[in-house]
């Protein structure tokens, strides 16, 4: 039965869209009725949206609505880590709405009741592919982005591990490889999501970039920032610092903070990076990682880390694992462990129909059956419930 399922699925992109949903008697009949008495705008808008706007009051009252994020927020909060498909749904609406579901409701459940006094408490969402991870991962950082958090978001850490356009060797340890193009996007996006922030913190040492530049103690951490920023070369040094800083001042009161890292399986996988001489690299060998490693450690306090596997961009893993122990491997699960496991599963039956009316009411969906049950069950059928197979789906129609 679910090779079936499969087998529908990946032929789905290849069938007429005209052809996607049947038209059978009883499909004709329910269409029929719905012309009849269409459902009003407003009863779809109150199945599918919860007006509640503040990921702090959002509860299980809220679980299946979609509310709305600000489009300032998202350019702000943001400024890299939403999925693509996602963001191209944004710009088609012009509007940014994630849906409240359970996963989420848990994390946003812990951050609350964080103690800033104990050591950081690192939380995994996992999940089989297409499920929701990121945008469950996403909703907690907007969360704590409302609370005023400092963002330490790396939305897709696969891309640290292949396809580096440049990989210089390390000046400050020469067993290492930097990353310089990588460093310096990063660092941007850090600075867009945090500049109130790096005028506050100040470094607490002098860093020497080279004979004729360095920052002094006490400077602002945006001076770093800008540094990589400006000093490409110095990129990867300067997210070494960032990271250095922020885990020693984090301690200190001064903010709280949130490290979350999407695709964290990467920082104990293989890379498809290579030597000269054609050896491969590992990722301890590459700065980014090498420090990025330090930041989901749990011994610091003053935050949290939110943390997600991810098949997507996987390298060497069967398309099928998504457990801990399968993805991070047992190098991976003993540096991460003791963690909180958050699963992320497909669309309860109260989140399928709240995405159906959100995907009608925005004339997402066009076809004629898609609004008759006879093709919702044929979506369901198609998709298994699935939110990334059930997008993709509703795309062609």
């Amino acid at each position: 039965m679910l090779t079936g399922v499969t087998r529908l699925i990946s032929r789905v992109p290849k069938l007429d869209p005209g052809h996607v949903l049947r038209m059978g008697t009883r499909a004709s009949h329910g269409l029929a009725a719905r012309q009849d008495s269409p459902v009003p705008a407003e009863r779809l808008r109150a199945v599918s949206r919860t007006s509640e706007a503040d990921p702090a009051k959002h509860e299980e009252q809220h679980e299946g609505q979609h509310y709305s994020i600000p489009l300032q927020d998202v350019k702000a909060v943001f400024p890299h880590g939403l999925p693509p498909r996602f963001v191209k749904q944004v710009k088609t609406f012009n509007e940014a709405c994630l849906m409240v579901r359970k996963p989420a409701l848990e994390l946003l459940h812990y951050l609350r009741n964080t103690n800033f006094a104990h050591p950081a408490v690192r939380y995994l969402l996992y999940g089989e592919k297409g499920t929701g991870k990121t945008l469950s991962l996403c909703h907690g950082i907007h969360f704590c982005a409302k609370q005023d958090w400092l963002i330490l978001h790396v939305p897709d850490a696969h891309r640290w591990v292949k396809n580096c356009r440049d990989l210089l060797q390390s000046t400050y340890n020469r067993q290492r490889f930097d990353q310089p193009l990588e460093a310096s996007t990063w660092l941007k996006h850090f600075r867009t999501a945090n500049e109130r922030f790096l005028s506050q913190i100040k470094i607490q040492e002098k860093y020497v970039w080279n004979k004729r530049e360095s920052t002094e103690k006490g400077s602002p951490l945006g001076a770093v920032v800008e540094q990589g920023v400006t000093r490409v070369r110095n990129a990867t040094d300067a997210v070494g610092i960032v990271l250095r800083e922020l885990k020693r001042q984090s301690s200190l009161g001064i903010f709280h903070l949130l490290v979350a890292v999407d695709g964290v399986n990467a920082l104990w996988g293989r890379t498809t990076l290579k030597r000269e001489d054609k050896s491969p690299i590992a990722p301890e060998e590459l700065a980014l990682i090498y420090n990025l490693r330090k930041m989901v450690q749990n011994d610091w306090n003053g935050g949290a880390i939110v943390l997600t596997l991810s098949q997507t961009g996987s390298l060497f893993q069967p398309r099928k694992a998504y457990l801990p122990q399968e993805l991070l491997g047992k190098e991976g699960f003993d540096a991460l462990d003791p963690f909180i496991p958050i699963l992320v599963s497909n669309y309860t039956p109260k989140e399928f129909e709240s995405c159906m009316q959100y995907y009608l009411e925005n004339s997402w969906l066009q076809h004629e059956q898609a609004r008759t049950e006879e093709g919702k069950k044929e979506l369901l059928f198609l998709s298994n419930s699935n939110p990334g197979q059930l997008e993709r789906l509703c795309a062609y129609l």
